[in-house]
């Protein structure tokens, strides 16, 4: 397993949050020139042609026209289409392929993340090959239809406890609160909500805050 070094920002691209894969590409290149190295591509409704043809081209226009920092692209859900868009690694649920068997797919050098909601699945996703680990939602969120229930900074707090592994924390995670969940043990904050408007600005503001 590689050593990873989460950044402060995980930016997350929710294609249902862009109007055609050209407004997605924008606001990624944007992100990045913003500060953000890590993006996760997810997209709930899309079949995998559609999703694998969107992701390439995320990731030829991250190549062509962003030179510094090279951005590491993760995979929400499809092991798969990682492999196909050529993704720096993927990151899957508790209701996807488990950890193991993502990791006979992807191989020991792309990243695997894997969402977590309580203690216990922390703890059980912590004896995986895993790279890091996300906790959430750590406050209320919109960008899922049924959320889990929402763990709070306390639930961030006994997750840091839990493991030495990169902790990820997400679910309503804004400017203003941002700060104390980095404080409460989260190495890296999810976002998706707050970086839609003027995403670099956003990206820049944020990073300033978790500095």
């Amino acid at each position: 397993m590689i050593q990873v070094s989460l950044p402060r920002l995980y930016g997350i691209l929710d294609a249902s949050c862009f109007q055609d894969t050209f407004a997605l590409c924008i606001a990624a290149i944007e992100l990045v020139e913003g500060g953000c190295t890590v993006l996760q591509y997810r997209n709930k409704s899309g079949n995998a042609r559609g999703m694998v043809e969107q992701a390439r081209e995320l990731k030829r226009h991250l190549d062509t026209q962003v030179v510094q920092p090279r951005v590491r692209l993760i995979m929400n859900d499809r092991s798969d289409l990682s492999l196909a868009a050529d993704f720096g690694g993927v990151h899957v649920g508790q209701d996807d392929l488990s950890p193991e068997s993502v990791r006979k797919i992807i191989g020991p050098q792309r990243w695997l993340g894997v969402s977590t909601h309580n203690p216990e699945q922390l703890a059980e996703a912590d004896k995986t090959s895993a790279d890091y680990l996300a906790i959430g939602p750590v406050f209320a969120t919109a960008s899922k239809a049924k959320p889990d229930p929402v763990v709070g900074l306390e639930g961030v707090r006994r997750a840091r406890a839990l493991t030495r592994k990169p902790l990820v924390a997400i679910g309503g995670i804004t400017r203003t609160n941002a700060a104390l969940v980095i404080e409460a043990g989260a190495d890296s904050v999810a976002v998706i909500s707050d970086l839609l408007r003027e995403p670099r600005q956003s990206a820049e503001e944020f990073l300033r805050i978790l500095r």
